[in-house]
Parts: structure tokens; sequence; C-alpha cells
């Protein structure tokens, strides 16, 4: 059964993760969320800031990642695998959104695209509970401070 996971880590950040599938190794993920209190209407600077320093921190999952898109009047970062996971038949590629207004979001997505379909669809990121454990406290680690 798919279950949400909410964890408060220091400085009131949130993160809640959308478990798929748990088991003794390994689980499955539709989406990983992270809330920043901090960064909620913070200048764009720092959340490029934290773009790069997200993208220089997170090296180890199937593609690298860096930042696809910048859009300073919605307060959003856009950050992609770059480049994707090219298969003979799709596209797979992790997705990141960083945003600034409403309440200074992260979040991190898997998207498929099959070629010679429009649009593309979510899939699941799969991982061991060691490089999701990881995956978490580097993303929080790479939180900027805001003063």
């Amino acid at each position: 059964m798919p279950h949400t996971s909410t964890l408060t880590a220091s400085r009131g950040v949130e993160v809640e993760i959308d478990f798929m599938i748990v088991e003794s190794l390994s689980c499955s993920v539709s989406e990983l969320r992270i809330s920043v209190p901090d960064l909620v209407d913070a200048e764009f600077d720092v959340l490029r800031k934290w773009a790069e320093a997200l993208c220089g921190k997170v090296t180890y999952l199937l593609e690298n990642i860096g930042p696809l898109e910048f859009s300073p009047d919605s307060g959003q970062v856009l950050i992609r695998s770059n480049p994707p996971d090219q298969q003979t038949s799709a596209t797979k590629f992790y997705e990141v959104i960083l945003q600034s207004h409403s309440s200074g979001n992260f979040s991190l997505r898997r998207f498929e695209s099959v070629k010679g379909r429009p649009g593309r669809k979510p899939v699941d990121i799969t991982s061991t509970h060691e490089l999701l454990h990881k995956l978490v406290n580097d993303l929080i680690d790479s939180i900027p401070k805001v003063n």
C-alpha cells in the first residue's frame, strides 16, 4: 500500500516521502518533497545557490542532474537529468523543482517519455534504503542558510 512518511529536521524543514513499495533492502518512491520555511520569498540568488550546491552534492543517482531553467519571476529553478537515460523505446529522467514562493518547496520525481507518444508519465524511483537515507541527508545539507 502506498504510504507517505513525514520527517521533521532542523530549522522547521519538513521532508515527505511517498513510498509505493518498501522491502527489506530497497524501496520505491513516487515523490520526495521538502518544505523549507526559511526560503519562503527568498531572493532568487538563494535558489540558484541551492540548485548549484544540490547538483554538486547529489552525484550518485542513475544520471547526473543539472539546472535546466531559471525563472526569477516565478521564484523557481528546474533541474533535470543531464543527460537523461536514453533507451531504445523511452527516455527516463529525474526532475527537481525548487521554489521560493508559497512555502519554500523542493520536489524530486522521475519521469518516462515513450517514443511516439506525447507527454510523459511519472515512474517510481527505486533505491536501497541506504541510498535514500544519503539522498535525504544530502538534500537537507544542501539547503542554503538565509540570514
